[in-house]
């Protein structure tokens, strides 16, 4: 058989054929005395042997082992390792849809920085609403941040505490007001006195545990640095002296 006519017997096409003769999935065939390889049945049944593993979920380097082993004695304990990987595939599978349907059930997780988790959807639920503040509008965003990247554990911590400050008697109150503040401070200078004011209210705000004691705020590390440049420099000031109070155990 010609190249052409093993791939249709077979259900793939030329390329693939090519693609597993370099990768020694298929043997190579003699040539004829034209330069043409001759394939043979045998050819075409190693190549149908490969479709199939492949479309079980094998990778091609599994199946080369699969192949490697003429007995096939190791064929059980690969597709065994399969069906277990594709069991953690749809459990994961599962758990993303029904965060999805939960997503889809209720718009408080499609917020313009969401999709967030449930919790922070009721967080943000709590405080409400508060319209033209960019300040609230930065702090929802660098929430959804962290709760992207920090692990389960610290997720978890962070919003069993800020979810506790803002459900406190009249937390959901003195946050709005904060942000008010906060606003307040986009057109002044570092050295205004409403930036002290600012960040002694900020410091009152923030649960003591989120800030680890002694650590130095005004340490330009690349997080800070791009951190406290997102915000306008009175607004950086009042929030890098908040958490230095915050830190010495203030306000």
């Amino acid at each position: 058989m010609r190249i052409g006519e093993l791939a249709a017997v077979v259900g793939i096409t030329t390329r693939a054929v090519r693609h597993y003769h370099q990768l020694g999935l298929l043997p190579e065939p003699e040539r004829l005395g034209n330069g043409y390889r001759d394939y043979t049945l045998r050819h075409a049944v190693v190549l149908a042997r490969v479709r199939r593993l492949t479309e079980l979920g094998l990778g091609l380097a599994e199946v080369r082992d699969v192949l490697a082993d003429d007995a096939g004695k190791d064929l059980v304990e690969v597709l065994t390792e399969l069906d277990e990987d594709l069991a953690r595939q749809e459990e994961a599978l599962r758990e993303r849809r029904a965060r999805l349907r939960g997503l889809l059930e209720s718009a408080d997780g499609l917020s313009p920085e969401g999709p967030v988790s449930p919790e922070l959807a009721a967080l943000f639920r709590e405080v409400g609403p508060v319209d033209g503040s960019a300040m609230a509008a930065k702090d929802r965003e660098l929430l959804a941040l962290i709760e992207t990247s920090a692990p389960p554990e610290e997720r978890r911590r962070m919003m069993e505490l800020i979810g506790g400050a803002v459900g406190a008697a009249g937390g959901a109150e003195r946050a709005v007001g904060l942000y008010r503040l906060l606003d307040a401070l986009a057109g002044v200078e570092p050295d205004d006195p409403r930036v002290e004011e600012a960040a002694r209210e900020l410091a009152g705000c923030v649960p003591p545990e989120l800030v680890a004691e002694g650590a130095d705020f005004d340490e330009e590390g690349s997080f800070l640095r791009a951190f406290y440049a997102d915000f306008a420099p009175g607004q950086a000031e009042a929030i890098r002296r908040a958490l230095r109070i915050a830190a010495e155990g203030g306000p």
